[in-house]
């Protein structure tokens, strides 16, 4: 009998901002994911990656500020090394955390690519802020780079586009590692955006929508259910208002029409919700649960979070 698949989406909440709260929180995501893997489960993980990326790129422009020899680190880069120090920390402590329970299960952090396109209208209209707070001298040398920069409190902040993945590169490895056993956490912070140029891939000056690609890395791996593990118990009715009223269950049919009235945050629900209707499509097996790290289990067993399905 095949064992219930499941994709895990963890979100800036379950991760921390510096290094000791991202081993912190590690610590905690790896307890709620050990709990899975006892239940039989096959576990795919992906993560955000802002802070840290963030903290790469402003870390790394520095540097090349300070020594003019070394070559500007582009932001694919900045991507693959946040997917390998928060992979690292999590691998270590989900690891760590079964052994705790006599459970020996590899973990493998996969460094993931993912195809976006060189035309999505996200490059002409970038959005997403990044790096450190920069003079006005310095914002017109990046704009001369061909950079995009925004006026921010104290100066200005280099910006960068989020066109939609198209497609995970390494999809194969990572079923082929779910199939053999393993604990696999892949597509970190979105996944590092690449442009198709022939037989070759080329780093993109971008940042992909995490939720966007857990749905896409759910659907790639076939899974049973996403859980995404976010700031909130659960999604809403009236969010922030005094009478807002939680949505326990929902069908993908109620969930369009609380979109369309304006129920589900542009920045913040309404791609969790998007992402969910994308993944269940026509798939009456299929469900999406919308939760706290910390209430996971709760919600597992019905007792909060929010469920979707068909």
């Amino acid at each position: 009998m095949r064992k219930k698949r499941i994709a895990i989406a963890l979100g800036h909440d379950a991760l921390g901002t510096t290094l000791p709260e991202q081993q912190k929180a590690a610590k905690k995501a790896a307890k709620a994911i050990a709990d899975l893997v006892q239940d039989d489960c096959e576990i795919v993980i992906t993560h955000s990656n802002g802070p840290q990326v963030g903290m790469i790129h402003t870390a790394m422009s520095e540097f090349h500020r300070l020594y003019t020899d070394y070559t500007a680190t582009p932001m694919a880069v900045c991507s693959a090394m946040s997917q390998g120090y928060i992979g690292y920390d999590l691998q270590q402590a989900i690891r760590s955390e079964l052994m705790s329970r006599g459970v020996y299960r590899t973990v493998s952090t996969l460094l993931t690519q993912v195809v976006v396109d060189p035309y999505d209208d996200a490059f002409y209209h970038p959005t997403k802020v990044i790096g450190r707070v920069m003079s006005e001298e310095e914002a017109q040398a990046e704009e001369k780079k061909g950079n995009h920069v925004t006026p921010v409190e104290g100066g200005y902040r280099r910006i960068v586009a989020a066109p939609a993945p198209i497609e995970i590169v390494e999809l194969d490895a990572i079923i082929t590692l779910m199939d053999a056993n393993q604990i696999v956490i892949a597509a970190g912070g979105g996944g590092i955006p690449v442009l198709q140029q022939g037989t070759r891939l080329k780093g993109a000056s971008a940042v992909i929508e995490k939720d966007l690609i857990a749905g896409l890395l759910a659907d790639g791996v076939n899974a049973d259910q996403l859980l995404i593990l976010t700031d909130v118990e659960c999604v809403y009715k009236d969010f922030g208002k005094e009478k807002q009223e939680p949505i326990y269950m929902m069908d993908c049919a109620a969930a369009r029409k609380y979109m369309e009235e304006g129920q589900f945050g542009e920045g913040n629900m309404r791609p969790k919700i998007e992402t969910a209707l994308s993944f269940i499509g026509d798939f009456s097996t299929r469900s999406v649960l919308i939760t706290k790290l910390g209430s996971l289990r709760e919600a597992i067993q019905g007792r909060t979070g929010t469920v979707i399905r068909k």
